[in-house]
């Protein structure tokens, strides 16, 4: 076969071409510190990127539910701690008043007191976190009690509206909520309610046969607060697998898409050195032309 001119030309103009891409792309990757800026450039990469990329984001959505977990499950450890405190000082104030020794001054400013408590008790369980009432299960859009009337939502004892979940992994949800009916109960504020006008009248009397049931309500109350706090425990325990999965799958994909900068310097570096040397041996290749004895 015999090589012309052109041949040599039109060959040493191809692989400068070539040698012009390559360090393209390695300036390209010294720039973005990526392995791939397209998913021609390897198939294979952008095809496990797109499902590591996929983990993550999954990882990430958990981890933004479990966010939502800690702001219900904190926000009513506080509401039933403060509902607890109410009620041990409104039996406090019964067991004072039942003491036969009171004057009717002394009980009406008891019942005053009384009253506060469960007004109180009122706020705390229709408390609100981000627009919603986090005390009536899934029905998160109403209140769990009348705060004129005290009367609470029918629908506190519907198995229906019990547990408000949120998925904290793949096929795994945890209940953010306490039990709407064990908590902020009708009995409740009926034996506050009663305890006010037992007082109020003068009926003291009343008082044992309420503690009786107070006791019955508050014991409800610290069972369902175990309760969370066994949950809570079992967040913390997921948050802090999630929290690990996460690391691994910031890993995996920074291996499968970043570049090794020192490799790259250095390639480049060579690249640099073979493209010089392509165009010292171009500029020989190329013989003059009539063009340069005209000058």
């Amino acid at each position: 076969m015999r090589i012309t001119q052109g041949m040599l030309a039109s060959n040493s103009l191809r692989n400068l071409t070539k040698s012009y891409a390559q360090m393209g792309k390695y300036q390209d990757q010294l720039a973005t510190n990526k392995k791939i800026t397209k998913p021609s450039d390897d198939p294979v990469v952008a095809m496990k990127g797109m499902y590591y990329r996929s983990n993550l984001s999954e990882v990430e959505q958990y981890k933004r539910n479990l966010s939502e977990l800690y702001l219900w499950m904190e926000n009513s450890e506080a509401g039933v701690d403060q509902a607890q405190q109410g009620l041990q000082r409104l039996r406090e104030l019964m067991v004072q008043a039942n003491n036969g020794t009171l004057t009717t001054q002394d009980q009406s400013a008891i019942a005053r007191e009384v009253e506060q408590i469960k007004e109180d008790l009122a706020k705390v369980a229709n408390t609100k976190v981000g627009g919603r009432y986090i005390f009536h299960g899934t029905d998160v859009g109403n209140p769990v009690v009348d705060e004129t009337t005290f009367k609470v939502a029918s629908n506190v004892d519907d198995p229906a509206i019990n547990s408000y979940n949120v998925e904290v992994s793949r096929g795994v949800e945890l209940k953010a909520n306490i039990s709407p009916s064990e908590v902020f109960s009708q009995e409740l504020f009926n034996v506050v309610g009663e305890a006010q006008s037992s007082l109020d009248s003068g009926q003291q009397e009343k008082l044992e046969s309420l503690l009786s049931r107070l006791d019955s309500v508050m014991e409800g109350i610290s069972a369902e607060r175990s309760e969370m706090g066994a949950r809570y425990n079992r967040l913390e325990i997921i948050d802090s697998r999630i929290g690990q999965q996460e690391i691994i799958s910031n890993r995996v994909l920074s291996d499968n898409e970043d570049v090794d900068i020192e490799k790259v310097i250095t390639d480049l570096t060579v690249q640099e050195s073979v493209h010089r040397a392509a165009l010292s041996v171009g500029a020989r290749i190329i013989q003059p032309t009539l063009m340069d004895f005209l000058r």
